[in-house]
């Protein structure tokens, strides 16, 4: 139960334990054409270019800014908190122009200060989280994209703490290339990170191909000499692999394929709205429990990810030795907090397979029992009484 990785939905683990495929072997073609297809309605997009990024979310990440960015560009990071920082991190190794926009962690960056921001950096390209678990906020994108492309600039946003959890309207928010991985909302193991991309950046990404290609190298074909600075990142290598010309790149990751698959299709059965209903009941729930305990959650109400929530250790208490006991008498795993935060927080999710009432109240009871076990008085029992209203409500 903490910010991620959480519990895979056993029928992930199963949809693993299939025999492996052959890369080009039909069934196996048929199997990433059906990935693209499932989803499309999970990112919020009708983009052609859907699929997956071999390697844990962070691949995702490095693939779209390594793809997106030249060396010199000048780039935008809407900061908010840990993850921010490892956007910066990843396009300063590109050699990028950092620019950054900031809240203080547990708020979010203004719409009004982005667009500042853009008018004052005339940015190539703007990047963001979508939800940073480090803050257990979640950044609002509606009109980010119309800033964006007025501006001549790419959008860039990380989801992978909120794809499967919340929702992800990637045409609507005018964003140009979302990615996310399979280890938080989504129910599955981390491994795999999908991706979507717009014809805009589509068009970015195959013209630097050619810009920076040249003259074919020999031996190479349909363009493919070098280019970005990485092979295995290279998003227009990667697109030729999903398209239809099924230009080798790599050899997929087939039980991840499985996996990312069957999270797609475990979350279309539930439905979008019935998914993100359950994880905003989750949420509620959480939060009404922590606060009938008498502690104090972490962060602006108007803007916390309905998947994790932080909450203060209190004063006095050992919040590892809490944490300790959790894992060693309930077998329940709850976060500690980076950075500014460390020792001051834990971060508690409900996400996926976990964000289920019976989960969020066991949970609850637990924390309870272990603070009582460090010598904290709260009142017994209403944390649980509390999450039950909550989900109903």
């Amino acid at each position: 139960m903490g910010p991620g990785p959480v519990n895979a939905h056993p029928r992930v683990l199963r949809a693993m334990s299939a025999d492996l495929l052959g890369q080009f072997d039909p069934e196996m073609t048929g199997y990433m054409n059906q990935v693209m297809a499932l989803y499309r309605p999970i990112f919020g997009t009708h983009n052609r270019w859907t699929m997956l990024v071999d390697g844990t979310a962070r691949a995702g990440i490095e693939a779209a800014l390594v793809s997106l960015v030249a060396p010199g560009d000048t780039v935008l990071v809407v900061n908010f908190g840990r993850f921010g920082l490892l956007l910066g991190e990843i396009l300063g190794r590109i050699g990028a122009v950092i620019e950054t926009v900031d809240a203080p962690w547990g708020e979010v960056v203004p719409l009004d200060a982005i667009a500042a921001a853009i008018e004052r950096t005339a940015p190539k390209v703007v990047a963001t989280i979508h939800g940073d678990t480090s803050t257990t906020m979640a950044q609002p994108l509606d009109g980010l994209g119309d800033l964006c492309h007025a501006a001549g600039a790419l959008l860039y946003v990380d989801a992978t703490a909120t794809i499967g959890g919340m929702e992800l309207a990637s045409d609507r928010w005018g964003a140009d290339i979302v990615t996310g991985g399979l280890q938080k909302c989504l129910g599955g193991p981390s491994g795999s990170a999908p991706i979507t991309i717009s014809d805009r950046a589509a068009d970015h990404i195959f013209t630097r191909r050619h810009t920076e290609a040249g003259i074919r190298a020999p031996g190479m074909v349909d363009g493919s000499g070098p280019r970005i600075g990485s092979n295995y990142f290279d998003l227009a290598m990667i697109m030729d692999y999903w398209s239809e010309k099924r230009l080798n790149h790599h050899t997929e990751a087939t039980s991840m394929l499985y996996a990312a698959r069957e999270c797609a299709r475990i979350m279309l059965g539930e439905g979008l709205e019935a998914r993100y209903a359950r994880h905003a009941a989750a949420s509620r729930a959480m939060s009404a429990g922590l606060r009938a305990m008498g502690l104090t959650l972490f962060g602006e109400d108007a803007h916390r990810m309905t998947n994790v929530t932080g909450v203060y250790i209190p004063e006095g208490v050992d919040g590892d030795r809490v944490r300790t006991a959790m894992r060693e008498t309930f077998e329940i795993e709850i976060g500690t907090a980076f950075g500014p935060l460390a020792g001051r927080i834990w971060r508690i999710g409900a996400m996926g397979y976990n964000a289920m009432q019976h989960k969020i109240l066991i949970t609850l009871g637990a924390l309870e029992a272990c603070l009582r076990m460090e010598g904290y008085r709260l009142p017994a029992g209403a944390a649980v009484t509390a999450a039950i209203e909550a989900w109903r409500a």
